[in-house]
């Protein structure tokens, strides 16, 4: 009985293991068989007039057998790994097998040539200044050309090779500042009988698929309206100093820029001039300090704010300081390049005169920089009175930490620059002097323009202090000047800034 009870169980599962190997194919067979049902349920209900033919079936099965047959060539293909990629009409197949890819642009993703202005640098020379593609300028090869058209069409064109001048190299964005230099034939006089006429500046791309020329209209001088006479070098200009600001941005102190300019008012006297380039920081309350200055001519606004459109290294600083060196050129014998925060002094014994002076010999000068900190505060006088005097007054504490080299600011005679930088010119006829720090120096308060605050963060009374690590001392050189601008101030526009808040 034992025996038979084995048998029978070895019996059940051999059963099951049959089954179990072959449970697809059963549950196959039974999908078909029911499907075979189902057609012989539903045919007595399907109309007469419905049949498949033969040749009908043939077809049937001969489509199957085509795209069985694909199906397996494409295998064994992929298999032998012989497949050969497609190739579209932009594609090139070079020698080694390798695909090159083309790119083609529609559009542009940074203009040709941004132009802010044009200016005449004499008889038979103009600048041109701009923006131009940053990467145009990297990876192709852009040229310029010149070409003075008369009004008077029975004139001859003039055509000349433009010399491009990359000012910020380097620090560009998207865009780069460009200074054409168009100088035609010394012994070409453009325009001589002031019958007016159109400059063009022909900006070719350089680029070796699509070199693109757009020629453009950068100057027009209508008739009877140049005064040819304002490029002798021996008239006297304007203006003895003329001062260039950069871009200004941001959240700005109206106080400070109230301190600022009167005291460089005071400082580089009657003919002296301030021109101011608004990129978004000339808020209402900051023109209400700027408008009593308008009013009496010594400080110009421009408002620049739509170069925001072009990417440029700090607002466009570079391309906005070489737009007021060519527009004011003739109007000054020396331009001043520095910022906001910054305060201009020469010693006690000297004048801003005496010293320009002494330094006519030079094309440029730089000016050594005393770096202030703009927390740090003198409590010589009590925290009641130290709050209520001017900043450049209690922010008495100067950085001695040693470094390799501090940032200069600079002043150049104009007619003999061709295009100029934030820190200095490398682009200049003429000697750069770099000594002059016994003469003329400048002290920063690097960032307290754009606090609207409060600037003491500290109060000391000693005349050496640490603070976070760092090494200061007392320096009351410009303290000891602010009794004298503030009385400046009053006595040149009144009383009417009294008011003006942080």
């Amino acid at each position: 009985m034992a025996k038979e009870r084995d048998q029978n169980t070895k019996d059940k599962n051999l059963l099951i293991s049959f089954l179990w190997n072959f449970s697809a194919e059963l549950k196959l067979a039974l999908m078909a068989l029911l499907v075979l049902c189902t057609l012989a349920t539903l045919l007595p209900f399907i109309p007469s007039s419905f049949s498949i033919s033969a040749s009908e079936l043939r077809f049937c099965i001969s489509r199957i057998s085509a795209v069985n047959s694909t199906v397996n060539t494409t295998t064994t293909t992929l298999d032998n790994v012989v497949t050969k990629q497609p190739l579209t009409e932009k594609d090139t197949e070079l020698n080694n097998g390798v695909i090159k890819r083309t790119f083609t642009g529609y559009g542009w993703a940074a203009y040709n040539f941004v132009l802010m202005n044009a200016y005449r640098g004499g008889v038979n020379t103009f600048a041109v200044i701009g923006l131009s593609s940053k990467p145009l300028h990297v990876y192709a090869r852009p040229t310029y050309r010149c070409e003075w058209v008369p009004l008077n069409q029975s004139d001859n064109r003039i055509l000349t090779d433009g010399t491009k001048i990359l000012t910020d190299w380097g620090y560009g964005r998207v865009y780069t500042t460009v200074v054409v230099n168009c100088t035609f034939p010394s012994t070409t006089v453009i325009n001589p009988r002031n019958t007016g006429g159109t400059l063009l500046l022909h900006a070719t791309t350089g680029d070796t698929d699509r070199n693109i020329t757009d020629s453009i209209p950068v100057l027009v001088e209508a008739p009877n309206t140049v005064d040819l006479a304002l490029y002798d070098s021996n008239r006297k200009a304007k203006y003895d100093y003329l001062y260039c600001g950069s871009s200004l941005y941001g959240n700005l102190s109206p106080q400070r820029i109230r301190e600022w300019v009167a005291y460089h008012v005071r400082f580089f006297g009657e003919r002296s001039h301030f021109v101011l380039h608004d990129a978004g920081g000339i808020s209402e309350e900051v023109f209400e300090v700027l408008k009593p200055w308008i009013e009496l001519g010594r400080v110009t606004v421009h408002d620049i704010r739509e170069q925001e459109r072009f990417d440029g290294y700090y607002h466009n600083q570079f391309m906005v300081v070489n737009d007021c060196l060519h527009r004011y050129r003739f109007m000054a014998k020396w331009v001043f390049f520095f910022d906001v925060d910054e305060f201009v002094y020469v010693p006690a014994k000297e004048t801003i005169s005496s010293v320009m002076e002494s330094l006519k010999g030079y094309s440029q000068f730089t000016i050594e920089q005393m770096p202030m900190s703009s927390q740090l505060c003198y409590d010589g006088d009590g925290p009641a009175r130290t709050y209520r005097k001017w900043g450049f007054e209690k922010l008495a504490y100067r950085d001695v930490k040693k470094v390799p080299r501090r940032d200069r600011k600079y002043a150049v005679q104009p007619r003999n620059v061709f295009a100029t930088g934030v820190h200095m010119s490398q682009n200049l006829q003429g000697k750069t002097y770099h000594r002059a720090e016994k003469q003329i120096r400048y002290f920063h308060y690097h960032g307290s323009i754009s606090q609207r605050r409060e600037p003491c963060r500290h109060l000391y009374n000693g005349t050496r202090i640490v603070h976070d690590n760092n090494p200061y001392v007392l320096d009351t050189t410009m303290r000891d000047i602010g009794l004298a601008v503030k009385t400046f101030e009053v006595r040149t526009i009144g009383d009417r800034l009294l008011r003006t808040r942080q």
